[in-house]
């Protein structure tokens, strides 16, 4: 009886329900289960640009058109469910805690990490508002499952500008222009940008700019979520 008992515990302390559809997970390592991880958009994609292609490659016709100024781009996968509800529990309902396994799906796809991360970073103001900045928490957890340092100070937002999602996609580098500033601080060569989710990339490239003037060589951009494009160059996320 005590035997059968203590195996009916064990298996219970083993047990864990993927918080997202509540089927079981394999392990407790393991945050969502195989169902919903199976449903991320991973399509191939272009590592520097971005944009999802046939077969994965170093560079696409898009970046032959209108080339990004940073060197390199991870994403975990589309702007699609379910994806995007992860993304939106833990930015907009304050699910802190999914930072470490959202963290844990981006490293996978890093093989050679920048030494530095560096979370976009929010106005003052707005991270008053908002009482947290995602990037961070996520970039704090990604550094430490890469080996990695992060450096949520380095950056700062020097204009509280309209909120780009707001925005059609040429307001949005309009938006922000000289919106950021690196501060007094010795940057190493090589450094990756943090962020939940790439939709114009109107940000990372200003940001990307600001770095470059400030003497870094070589800009990464990590994220989680890619907003696809659709035939009419229009972002469907």
């Amino acid at each position: 009886m005590v035997s059968l008992f203590r195996s009916i515990t064990n298996c219970l302390h083993a047990s864990h329900h993927c918080p997202f559809c509540q089927l079981p997970a394999p392990t407790r390592d393991q945050f969502w289960c195989d169902h919903c991880l199976a449903h991320i958009a991973q399509r191939p994609y272009c590592h520097h640009c971005g944009h999802s292609q046939l077969t994965n490659t170093p560079h696409c016709g898009h970046c032959l058109r209108s080339p990004p100024p940073w060197q390199r781009l991870v994403r975990v996968g589309e702007f699609r469910f379910p994806l995007r509800q992860w993304v939106h529990q833990f930015k907009f309902q304050r699910h802190f805690w999914l930072a470490d396994p959202l963290a844990a799906l981006l490293a996978l796809h890093i093989p050679h990490p920048a030494p530095v991360l560096l979370p976009v970073p929010l106005h003052p103001l707005r991270r008053l508002t908002r009482g947290f900045n995602q990037s961070t928490l996520l970039a704090d957890a990604l550094a430490r499952r890469l080996g990695s340092q992060c450096w949520p100070h380095a950056l700062r937002r020097t204009q509280h500008t309209v909120r780009q999602h707001t925005l059609p996609r040429a307001a949005r580098q309009r938006n922000l222009q000289q919106a950021f500033a690196v501060r007094d601080i010795a940057l190493p060569d090589h450094v990756a940008l943090v962020d939940d989710v790439l939709t114009t990339g109107s940000t990372v490239t200003a940001l990307t700019h600001v770095l470059h003037q400030h003497g870094v060589k070589t800009v990464d951009v990590y994220c989680l979520g890619f907003t696809p494009i659709d035939k009419n160059h229009k972002n469907v996320g």
